[in-house]
């Protein structure tokens, strides 16, 4: 169960789907509420797909480019360090998506695989951090738990997409404002863990 719980709470925070609330909104405002939950629906699969994908081929991907899993562990600390900058600064509730991107998804008729699921919930950052989940020590027993992590992440994000309107009058710009924050915080504690772990890992070999 440990393992379950480290797996949904580093990717929860990795993910923040509170993040995605602006733009799901945004691209969904001329939708019905059944519409906006199907789209919310979709994403969410998208993503468990994504994250699974990554978790089980990523290994395969890292030994074609003969790319150590330590060397993917400094580079995702990075990019997670740099995104949870990103969430700490004064203008931390923006849109996750560039305006051109926003633009462009407008026009679309599905949003539910992009922008919403990639990049916005299944980023380079949690991507980063399912492969780097996945190691030969791992029982049968053990990635069950992870890909039951992954569910539920999307499980959660689902609600909380569902409630996004709800939960924007609630808190309104100051309250996501000091939640974002808060996530960034989270994530660039895990950022320097996975810094820190993979420079000790390597040091040790």
């Amino acid at each position: 169960m440990e393992i379950l719980l480290a797996t949904f709470t580093t990717l929860f925070s990795v993910v923040n789907p509170f993040g995605a609330m602006p733009v799901f909104l945004t691209l969904t405002q001329a939708d019905t509420a059944h519409q906006r939950a199907a789209t919310a629906l979709r994403a969410c699969t998208y993503m468990v797909g994504v994250l699974a994908v990554s978790f089980f081929a990523g290994q395969y991907v890292l030994n074609f480019f003969g790319i150590n899993i330590h060397h993917l562990r400094i580079a995702g600390g990075i990019l997670l360090m740099r995104s949870a900058f990103d969430l700490l600064t004064p203008g931390a509730n923006r849109d996750r998506v560039g305006p051109a991107v926003l633009e462009e998804s407008l026009h679309k008729d599905d949003i539910s695989f992009t922008p919403l699921a990639m990049p916005m919930l299944s980023g380079p950052g949690s991507i980063a951090v399912c492969i780097s989940l996945f190691t030969e020590r791992l029982s049968y027993f053990d990635i069950s738990l992870i890909v039951l992590g992954f569910v539920l992440v999307a499980l959660a994000s689902y609600l909380i997409l569902l409630s996004s309107l709800r939960l924007t009058r609630f808190l309104g710009r100051p309250g996501l404002a000091a939640l974002a924050r808060v996530m960034g915080f989270i994530t660039l504690a895990i950022g320097v863990n996975f810094l820190a772990s993979a420079i000790k890992a390597l040091f040790q070999e």
